[in-house]
């Protein structure tokens, strides 16, 4: 029996669906390709920064990576290249996590696992005033003026980066193991060390380890004169215990302008620098991220 018309049609028709279905998984199948993403390292330690850079497509819009249920915000190289820095806190707990990216339109994801490993961190005993141990009610009134000014300060952050050439040394004296470190007091336990310090004398010119604008340049009660250099893209630097400040708040500055000496205010036991870098909410050892000075390009 010959099919009728009716049955040759709809036999057609289903054909073309089927064949636009298959055009559109194979185009959406190429979209998704078309997104890669790459870490610096699969492998990082607690306080570690990793470089991350993701390949979109031409007319991609909406690129974002995503990580320990943060968004890092991310820049646009060029017409397919992305870049964003990932910041591990120095209290996140080692295991595998995914790393990933997205575009949302055309929509299209891609990660890789990164593995966080335990670092060791060891614990310093000093001797320091009491006021910075145990603090007088007025000067409790103080130190939450203090905090309540660092939390705005951070809590916004330019869209430029500009640090997307890497990051430089601050000063040229050594700097030692201390990010991370256990703080005891004067036999009280206090929280970890955030930043790492630079065996630098009094007077040494400092240096901004990237450009940005100044959102911090006043004295605060725990890390004496502080200078805080909003980077761009939620990366923030504090330089702190200086002897003296060269830069006003709301100033813009490039990479290696002086924005100080080295000096000894604050709770110090002696001069040296004290450099703390912020990645989002994230605390991370600004050594790590002098190690990807090319890393990231």
């Amino acid at each position: 029996m010959c099919p009728t018309r009716a049955a040759v049609a709809n036999r057609l028709r289903r054909t073309v669906t089927l064949a636009a279905a298959l055009v559109l998984a194979v185009a959406s199948s190429a979209q998704a390709q078309s997104l890669t993403l790459a870490l610096s390292s699969g492998v990082a330690r607690q306080g570690d920064v990793v470089a991350v850079r993701v390949t979109a497509p031409r007319d991609a819009t909406g690129v974002t990576v995503h990580a320990f249920q943060t968004t890092w915000l991310a820049y646009q190289e060029d017409a397919t290249t992305w870049h964003a820095l990932v910041g591990i806190d120095l209290d996140r707990r080692p295991g595998t996590y995914d790393v990933a990216a997205a575009v949302a339109s055309p929509a299209a994801s891609a990660s890789r696992p990164l593995t966080i490993v335990a670092r060791r961190f060891r614990t310093r005993t000093l001797t320091v005033a009491p006021d910075y141990v145990n603090p007088s009610p007025e000067l409790m009134a103080r130190i939450t003026a203090d905090a309540a000014f660092l939390t705005a300060a951070y809590a916004r952050s330019t869209d430029t980066p500009a640090w997307s050439d890497g990051f430089i040394r601050p000063v040229p004296g050594p700097a030692n193991s201390s990010f991370g470190t256990r703080s005891v007091f004067n036999g009280e336990k206090r929280n970890p060390h955030a930043g790492t310090d630079f065996l630098s004398g009094t007077g040494t010119p400092i240096h901004a380890p990237a450009g940005g604008r100044i959102v911090a340049a006043r004295n605060l009660f725990f890390t004496g004169n502080t200078v805080i250099i909003d980077h761009g893209l939620g990366v923030f630097s504090m330089l702190a215990h200086l002897s003296r400040l060269d830069v006003r708040e709301g100033d813009t500055v490039d990479t290696g302008m002086i924005v100080g000496l080295v000096g000894a205010t604050g709770r110090v036991t002696g001069p040296h620098l004290h450099w703390a870098l912020r990645i989002g909410d994230a605390r991370v050892d600004p050594l790590s991220a002098l190690a990807l000075a090319q890393g990231h390009r």
